[in-house]
């Protein structure tokens, strides 16, 4: 996990099988693929691991219960079984949530209880339990601080539900142990061709702004909402292949629920469903779903998106939830396919992945979601072998187990993310009294575990450990920013850093933390 070595692999004359560009769930997840297959694999991340869109999703892991209502039971069928296999190869940091829907009308207990059998059916071997019909009391007991008035009972289902950034980064160690190399903070800045064909990228390290020129046989464009900036690399003239559709998050305290159970609200105002779910000892309420025009790293979160939510969680939890009481609000952007057809809202795009082979060779794939991330990477990996005539060697992702693999972890211990690592971690924690420090007054985050972000998960500055590493950031901006100076210490000694540089990340950090913060 040395950075200056990794970099090293770069001065090395070869020709690598596969070069994939962007460090999201689907060029990790390729990576981890084509490395475990046999192939020698390299990964370019322009900024860190998972920090566009692969780290700000709603934390499910899961079929999608709005695709089958959309009629999409293809996708249904595909998620719900690559559930399981992530819930079997990633128990560490992947879980069974209950989720209850509470019905307001017995017409909608009937219909509610009837698709999710169907949604229990299409899981099949791998189904995390039965659905089922409860009524208004045992409703109430599962949810204590819903909404009785006018209550029919509920339905309850299974689902599943993990930490998106913390898979993020045990896939990249994946990749590495099957001799990938990994690199963010690496942006490719031109493509190289011969004869017209993809023959390779060129890249920049961002933090010495030394260029490389890497060779290939295969490039995989794997960027999310940044495909097309590697299209039009490819082709300046080619048409624009996403179109952003954002989706906001807020974090509260989890006494709004008061429950282990999740909450899902299958009809809302805008069509969509709305989730409230426990996580990290908070709740995550989400999502929206808004077209966007313009694509950043950093997107934010808009009125309308925030009241809608807040709005909306008002009419079914009996303490209603205020600006105030938002811990932290994150944004991302889902690159869904752009619409053939005019109009078309991005709630109804379907979120199957697409794979597109330029004339030049090079493989794009777009769509898809966190859920379905190995079968989008088994695909992609697959279509580029048949593109550039690889000889065809056989996926066994399916049974891989995930850096960090361990079974029955406490997920009450906030070390629980770390897995087989957290002996690791705990033994670095006794190398020292100041590593058993905590960041914040608040948290049980340690230094020890910012040490451990740096030297064995990639972290290069304070937003990669506080937002990606430990997700204080996403938990509570506030006490992210409080526990900021700490954090830029320690980093500074490990990384040899000095008193500017140290200056500058806490003022680029605390301007970009209060955009998780509602004034």
């Amino acid at each position: 996990m040395n950075r200056s070595l990794l970099l090293d692999q770069l001065k090395e004359e070869k020709t690598w099988d596969f070069i994939i560009v962007g460090g999201g769930a689907t060029g990790l997840g390729a990576a981890v693929d084509a490395a475990s297959r046999g192939y020698s694999a390299i990964l370019f991340e322009q900024s860190d691991l998972a920090k566009g869109t692969s780290s700000r999703s709603t934390k499910l892991v899961h079929g999608g219960v709005r695709y089958m209502a959309q009629g999409d039971l293809a996708l249904v069928r595909e998620a719900c079984y690559e559930r399981g296999l992530l819930l079997k190869n990633a128990p560490h940091l992947s879980k069974n949530q209950t989720f209850v829907i509470p019905n307001y009308s017995f017409f909608d207990n009937i219909l509610y209880t009837i698709g999710l059998k169907f949604y229990d059916m299409l899981a099949g071997k791998l189904s995390l339990g039965r659905s089922k019909f409860i009524g208004k009391k045992k409703t109430i007991e599962y949810l204590p601080t819903i909404r009785q008035q006018g209550l029919r009972g509920g339905v309850v289902y299974q689902d599943g539900q993990f930490d998106d950034a913390r898979l993020a980064v045990n896939l990249a160690q994946t990749a590495i142990e099957q001799g990938a190399c990994v690199l963010n903070y690496c942006r490719v800045v031109n493509l190289q061709k011969q004869n017209k064909k993809v023959c390779g990228v060129k890249v920049k390290d961002q933090e010495t702004n030394i260029e490389y020129s890497v060779k290939g046989k295969a490039v995989i464009n794997a960027t999310g909402v940044f495909v097309d900036d590697l299209l039009l690399m490819d082709k300046p003239e080619a048409r624009k292949l996403v179109k952003p559709s954002q989706g906001i998050h807020l974090v509260m305290d989890r006494s709004f629920l008061d429950s282990e159970h999740a909450l899902m609200i299958p009809k809302t105002s805008d069509g969509r469903v709305l989730f409230a779910v426990p996580w990290h000892d908070k709740l995550v309420t989400g999502t929206t779903d808004t077209v966007r025009d313009h694509i950043e790293l950093e997107p934010h979160a808009l009125e309308q998106e925030i009241n809608f939510i807040l709005n909306t969680a008002a009419n079914y939890l009996t303490r209603k939830p205020t600006r105030a009481d938002v811990l932290s609000v994150f944004a991302g952007l889902r690159p869904l396919a752009a619409p053939q057809t005019e109009g078309k809202s991005t709630k109804e795009i379907s979120r199957n992945h697409k794979i597109i082979v330029s004339k030049s060779n090079l493989v794009t794939i777009t769509g898809g979601k966190w859920t379905t991330y190995r079968r989008m990477a088994q695909d992609v990996v697959d279509r580029a072998i048949a593109q550039v005539h690889l000889h065809y060697k056989p996926c066994v992702t399916k049974t891989l187990k995930i850096h960090g693999y361990r079974d029955g972890v406490n997920m009450h211990d906030h070390l629980y993310v770390y897995g087989s690592d957290i002996e690791s971690v705990q033994e670095l924690m006794n190398e020292s009294p100041e590593f058993k420090e905590k960041i914040s007054t608040k948290y049980d985050f340690t230094k020890a575990e910012v040490v451990w972000a740096v030297r064995k998960e990639f972290a290069r500055n304070i937003d990669d450990v506080l937002a990606r590493r430990c997700r204080l950031l996403f938990l509570d901006a506030h006490e992210a920013i409080k526990a900021a100076p700490v954090v830029a210490q320690v980093l500074a000694r490990e990384l040899g850093r000095d008193e500017a540089w140290i200056q500058q990340q806490m003022s680029e950090f605390t301007t970009m933390a209060k955009g998780y913060i509602l004034n």
